[in-house]
């Protein structure tokens, strides 16, 4: 049995809530403090002109080649919002080489740019793990149809009985993923296994919504943690979720 650390986290690109402080050095401590074996990511910098970024030689790099210095030898990151000084998207660290990856364009509208970042890791003892990093849209009508390119990637490109995980902010008020998810494809997430509730991650300062999440398929859930005290209510403007997995 393969045990697999694993975490998700919106990063507010690399900012506090409300953009009080710039904070990716601490933000990078506390994930190496995680020690995740897999950390997906949401709303990273993967290219910014900002002048709050300028003179500092260790930005130079896109944020998760930052964060994953050292730590992480396996990264993959996808573009999803392009602007003129910048972009950003979502993005996969990893222990567990990284065998193929894509980014799937699922925007609803050109308002809001949205993607899909599938990765297939190489496992210690064979096989591969799909890794799903998601971030849907604010709106219901442009999640339904998120939630639909979501089903039909997993369909046609992941087999059944392949392990796998999607993980990220779903912004999802109506928990409209339990449908879609649960019971299409047979996923369960990781703070409802076992008869729990969704965990609550933002604002990250008094959490009540349940944004965040871990779906899996073909693993099971040895425990799961919510990171929403101090140290970690001074990064981001979401929580940090992290859970430990077991693959038979």
């Amino acid at each position: 049995m393969l045990e697999i650390s694993v975490a998700t986290y919106n990063i507010h690109k690399g900012f506090s809530q409300f953009n009080r402080r710039f904070v990716l050095y601490e933000l990078r401590q506390r994930l190496r403090e995680l020690d995740a074996d897999i950390v997906f990511l949401q709303e990273v910098l993967g290219a910014n002109s900002h002048s709050a970024l300028q003179g500092v030689a260790d930005l130079a790099r896109s944020q998760h080649e930052f964060l994953a210095h050292e730590k992480w030898p396996y990264h993959a990151y996808g573009k999803n919002s392009v602007y003129d000084s910048g972009h950003h998207g979502n993005a996969i660290l990893s222990r567990f080489p990284i065998l193929n990856w894509g980014n799937l364009d699922i925007s609803a509208h050109r308002f809001e740019n949205r993607g899909v970042l599938h990765c297939e890791l190489t496992l210690p003892q064979g096989g591969s793990l799909h890794c799903l990093c998601v971030h849907l849209g604010l709106f219901k009508r442009g999640r339904n149809q998120q939630f639909g390119a979501l089903v039909d990637l997993i369909r046609q490109v992941i087999p059944h009985d392949a392990p796998l995980i999607i993980a990220g902010d779903f912004n999802d008020w109506n928990n409209h993923a339990r449908r879609s998810l649960a019971n299409e494809l047979d996923l369960h997430e990781v703070f409802e296994s076992g008869g729990g509730s969704l965990a609550r991650s933002f604002p990250v300062s008094f959490p009540v919504l349940r944004l965040d999440r871990i779906y899996l398929r073909g693993l099971s859930v040895k425990n799961s943690a919510v990171h929403a005290q101090y140290p970690w209510n001074k990064i981001s403007d979401h929580a940090a979720l992290s859970a430990n997995l077991s693959l038979p």
